[in-house]
């Protein structure tokens, strides 16, 4: 499985931003799937995760203004910013890993290459 993110780019602060997860094949039915964030000079830290079946989990990163959904017929991951502020601007990667969702960035072994996220005042 490969993954390749998408819809990054600018954003005036309090906006929106939706960035897209694709995954390469349908084998992605069976992966959880996480997206992290890591600022210049901070470490990764997760913002939300999606589970094979559709559970989601939110890290307070970013809850209450994040959506995370899946669409398992076209193989991608949506994950729906809102009220953007500059403290959301980072490189923002999926991950997935079998099944479960976890936080812990090293139990995923399969990484999009990053989409970057830029928010102006």
């Amino acid at each position: 499985l490969q993954l390749a993110e998408s819809g990054g780019g600018l954003v005036q602060s309090g906006g929106s931003l939706g960035l897209s997860c694709a995954a390469s094949d349908s084998t992605f039915d069976y992966y959880a799937v996480a997206w992290f964030r890591q600022a210049p000079g901070k470490a990764r830290e997760a913002v939300s995760c999606i589970t094979s079946r559709d559970f989601t989990e939110y890290t307070d990163a970013m809850k209450g203004r994040v959506r995370i959904s899946r669409d398992n017929v076209k193989n991608t991951v949506t994950l729906q910013m809102n009220n953007l502020g500059p403290e959301d601007a980072a490189v923002y990667y999926c991950a997935a890993r079998l099944y479960t969702c976890v936080f812990d960035s090293h139990e995923y072994h399969i990484w999009g290459q990053g989409t970057q996220v830029i928010v102006f005042s």
